[in-house]
């Protein structure tokens, strides 16, 4: 799992979300840490991780089959506002303006997916999120997404995602898609 938060980390290390919401202080500690818990706390017990050989790409879902990665998110809310620092307000708020934009019903939920920076463009990042969207497929369960880099859209618009919502956060954050695939693509 340390492999795997540590190429989170460095896949995230610029990402607009990440660096409006966690504080720059120690930035790429607490990022780690944020990744890392979900791995531990949500991917694993209530969802699906997939992972590239060596690491270089990890993609994280929560599932709707799999129950309490919610709550678990709830418990877990002091823990992320204290790794946010003095982007807590910040992080508050932009997860507010997200939820605005989620689908209500059952969906799996692409929480995080990550590349290592020096193996980008090799289509690892596209074989992890794949192998989530069969088994959405396969469970007849649409697929969702958000992400605050633009050149992220056109990848996920290839993979069959739509933006159903394009959005600035608030308190100047970035712009921000939410994206959903139906099932079967």
């Amino acid at each position: 799992m340390d492999g795997a938060a540590d190429t989170l980390a460095a896949a995230f290390r610029d990402y607009p979300f990440t660096r409006h919401t966690i504080s720059a202080d120690d930035h790429l500690a607490r990022l780690r840490e944020f990744q890392r818990l979900f791995l531990a706390e949500i991917g694993l017990p209530h969802g699906r991780v997939w992972v590239s050989d060596g690491l270089d790409a990890v993609a994280v879902w929560s599932t709707p089959d799999s129950g309490g990665a919610e709550s678990v998110m709830a418990d877990l809310l002091p823990t992320l506002v204290q790794l946010a620092g003095d982007r807590a307000d910040a992080y508050a708020s932009a997860e507010e303006a997200m939820e605005r934009h989620r689908p209500t019903g059952p969906v799996w939920f692409l929480g995080t997916v990550g590349v290592r920076p020096g193996s980008r463009g090799r289509g690892l990042g596209r074989g992890v999120v794949s192998a989530g969207l069969r088994e959405a497929d396969a469970a007849g369960v649409p697929s969702f997404l958000e992400t605050s880099a633009p050149e992220n859209v056109g990848l996920y618009e290839s993979l069959g995602f739509r933006a159903t919502a394009e959005y600035d956060l608030p308190d100047g954050g970035p712009r921000t898609w939410s994206m959903l695939r139906p099932a079967g693509g």
